[in-house]
């Protein structure tokens, strides 16, 4: 019996020096087969643009295939799930901006937490967008809008692309900053909402700036403030929402890439460090300055620190607005 026993031991020992040894190897090799990138939207939309440039210079970098999956579907919601649930090896990625950090606190059966279950390796992009009203809208800046909403509380339609998404989340900051109550219209993404502005079915929609551009240009639609950091180039005259007196509402989201919190410590860098590698190259660069969506390397302490501070803010903003549990 007692040499049975220490067959049985020596047996175990030997599994777990080989399974080590596997996980090791694996670890090395990585990535020895395709990359499976998620984006919860629509195919087409900003964040399918975003993914496709960033993780598509990735997979050339490495030599290896890259797969972008659209899956959209519950604000989000069923895309990133599905990554909060697959196997921590690197071989699953996540691009989306805040929904993935306050979906959570929004819909019941969201399906994960964001501090708990994932990882952010990457900053694809920050989000530049602009406020807009139809033509006809007899203001000519934020702030008439502004004066005019507060006579009028509840009597304007904020086209709403989708609860818990970026734009969401600017505009209410910014209602809750001018101290206003617009009617919440909810549209599935963007486009459409953007297509009722320009048909004076609604009355006031945020907007990113590249959806917009060839709408402000071609006269479809008026710009009243952008979401920036500063004024942007194609719209010179057009403030941004601190210059136009709500410095308080100035939130510019950002699109990240997220893998298993599980994932290895060695997959996280090597990930980190190719994503940073790919917004470094000029054409990356220059296909995100077409769209007017900048990115940025950095580290993943930093990214963790701004995972963590958007979250806790972006929560207070949802409290504050009284957004329901779904």
């Amino acid at each position: 019996m007692r040499g049975i026993a220490t067959a049985i031991r020596l047996l175990a020992t030997t599994s777990s020096v080989l399974l080590v040894g596997a996980g090791a190897n694996a670890q090395d090799n990585y990535p020895s087969r395709p990359i499976h990138i998620i984006v919860p939207y629509p195919a087409g939309g900003i964040v399918d643009i975003v993914a496709r440039a960033v993780t598509e210079q990735v997979g050339r970098d490495w030599k290896q295939t890259v797969v972008v999956e659209a899956r959209p579907g519950g604000n989000s919601n069923i895309g990133t799930a599905a990554v909060a649930r697959s196997e921590p090896d690197g071989y699953t990625w996540v691009v989306t901006g805040p929904a993935l950090l306050v979906n959570p606190d929004l819909y019941k059966d969201a399906g994960w937490n964001a501090a708990r279950d994932f990882r952010c390796v990457g900053l694809a992009v920050w989000n530049q967008s602009v406020a807009l009203v139809h033509p006809s809208m007899p203001v000519k800046s934020i702030g008439e809008f502004v004066e005019l909403a507060r006579k009028q509380p509840g009597q304007f339609n904020f086209g709403n692309p989708g609860t818990g998404s970026s734009i969401d989340l600017s505009a209410q900051k910014l209602f809750q900053a001018a101290g206003i109550k617009l009617t919440n219209v909810g549209y599935k993404g963007q486009p459409q909402a953007l297509i009722d502005l320009m048909t004076n079915l609604m009355h006031f929609e945020i907007v990113s700036l590249e959806l917009a551009l060839p709408h402000i240009k071609a006269g479809s639609v008026k710009p009243l403030a952008v979401f920036t950091d500063k004024r942007v180039p194609d719209l010179p005259d057009v403030p941004t929402i601190a210059e136009a007196g709500f410095a308080e509402a100035a939130y510019v989201p950002w699109y990240g890439i997220y893998v298993p919190a599980a994932t290895p410590a060695p997959l996280l860098a090597k990930i980190n460090a190719a994503i940073n590698k790919a917004l470094q190259n000029p054409d990356v660069q220059r296909q995100l300055s077409l769209a007017n969506i900048p990115g940025k390397p950095m580290s993943l302490d930093e990214l963790a620190t701004l995972m963590k501070a958007d979250q806790q803010k972006l929560t207070t903003v949802i409290k504050s607005a009284g957004m329901a549990l779904q």
